[in-house]
């Protein structure tokens, strides 16, 4: 303790964690599963047949959206 404050008195400092304790994005709240879940229903419906423009409706999301989950890296 008495080091710390050599360097750092009276300070905030920030010890981040180590990188094996870190968390993928969405891992712990299922927000990235609901994503993936949300993107395959859009691309089911747009290779059976469904608009880009109706989806877009369906998801309140913007047509570009769209089209970058039907059209992107698979």
């Amino acid at each position: 303790m008495r080091e710390l404050q050599n360097y750092v008195q009276g300070q905030t400092i920030y010890i981040p964690k180590r990188k094996e304790e870190y968390n993928a994005w969405g891992s712990k709240s299922g927000g990235r599963e609901a994503l993936k879940r949300r993107n395959t229903s859009i691309l089911e419906a747009f290779t059976g047949g469904e608009s880009i423009a109706s989806i877009s409706n369906r998801y309140y999301l913007s047509i570009e959206t769209i089209k970058k989950i039907v059209y992107g890296k698979r």
